[in-house]
């Protein structure tokens, strides 16, 4: 039955848990020298295999390690590749009210992705499916690596290394359809892209005052080029791997990074993308409406992450029913599902909320799916 199952799911989430205690005492306890790599990798075993059987237990048809071998969402994936160097910051990023302590990453030579670490974190949640589930692989979209190279910060090293955008663009899709490519020979069928990027370019490229690109850039470029990118990547991948991907304005203990409607995006994002399905952060005002879903091109899906992580207080339930069917003026309903708008934890510091909070939120999430889709 699993070959048969397919992402997204009426009932969705987008991949990332919080850290359990002895998961985060296994870390700093490596970061410390006071372990191995080896048992740092059995207490991470054992907690990705607790959190599947409660995915499972949850009645989730989806499972994912949680990220649970991750610091981060998107940087451990690049520092997977030869050419990327990072070390701790002194700065970190400016999210609304907090910085964002992750680490500085930027490059140092040719990009290759040959044996990514990524590969075999995979094969070890492939090997706890069962008939009613497939695991879900996410990584940072293509673009999410290209907009972390051109970043004000990092665009001097990377010129150094290539000259144009062009010679990055093609360098970063190349290392992509590597590591697509060897998760599809460890058995992956559902891979997921998580993106930040356009929550940027909503936001017309600014936050807290300050440009998010080198000075001067042009969005509208910019926007093209994120679309070049993630479709080089996903460029020649058999027919029935399933990509698709995740699109949130930032997710750092319950803050955010950027704010704005999707529309100023809807028509590059959604309508030359090629990817199956969008998850979509729509928990609160700052998301704008559902009008901009009518640039999503026939027959893909689009999950509507309608239930925050960032807060532990549950939905109500007929107000988020009655935003589906809002949103189905725009995408046929049968083309819609459900889920939380991001990740519960897209940092190992995670949101402000417990597990059992966690775990009641996505009980919630499937409480109304199986009832708006009965």
């Amino acid at each position: 039955m699993s070959k048969h199952l397919s992402t997204p799911f009426r009932f969705d989430y987008v991949g990332s848990f919080l850290r359990p205690a002895a998961l985060k005492e296994a870390r700093q306890e490596f970061a410390e020298h006071a372990i191995s790599r080896e048992a740092l990798k059995a207490v991470e075993d054992t907690c990705i295999r607790e959190l599947v059987a409660k995915q499972k237990a949850a009645g989730y048809h989806v499972i994912t390690d949680g990220e649970f071998r991750r610091a981060t969402w998107h940087l451990d994936f690049m520092w997977g590749f030869q050419g990327i160097a990072h070390q701790k910051t002194d700065k970190g990023v400016c999210f609304h009210g907090e910085p964002a302590l992750i680490d500085d990453t930027w490059l140092t030579g040719p990009l290759s992705a040959e044996n990514h670490p990524f590969v075999e974190h995979f094969r070890f949640v492939q090997a706890l499916t069962d008939e009613n589930t497939v695991a879900k692989q996410t990584i940072p979209a293509p673009a999410q690596f290209f907009q972390q190279m051109i970043l004000p910060d990092n665009i001097e090293r990377t010129r150094k290394v290539y000259a144009t955008d062009e010679a990055l663009i093609e360098a970063i899709a190349a290392g992509y359809r590597t590591v697509i490519r060897d998760l599809y020979a460890a058995g992956c069928r559902n891979l997921q892209f998580d993106d930040c990027t356009w929550g940027v370019l909503a936001a017309g490229g600014k936050k807290g005052g300050k440009f998010a690109y080198v000075e001067g850039s042009d969005l509208k470029k910019l926007a093209e080029q994120f679309v070049t990118v993630n479709n080089l990547a996903i460029e020649g991948s058999p027919d029935d791997l399933v990509i698709n991907t995740h699109v949130c304005r930032g997710n750092y203990h319950s803050v955010y990074f950027a704010s704005g409607a999707y529309d100023p995006v809807a028509d590059p994002l959604f309508t030359h993308e090629n990817v199956n399905a969008y998850y979509l952060e729509f928990d609160d005002e700052r998301s704008g409406g559902f009008e901009c879903l009518k640039e999503v091109t026939p027959g893909k899906k689009v999950v509507l992450g309608l239930i925050t992580t960032k807060r532990p207080e549950l939905e109500d339930k007929a107000a988020i029913i009655a935003r589906i069917h809002e949103a189905a003026k725009y995408v046929p309903l049968e083309d819609l599902c459900l889920s939380p708008q991001c990740g519960f934890a897209s940092c190992e510091i995670g949101n402000k909320l417990t597990e059992e909070e966690q775990w009641a939120k996505l009980a919630l999430v499937k409480e109304i799916a199986e009832e708006v889709w009965a």
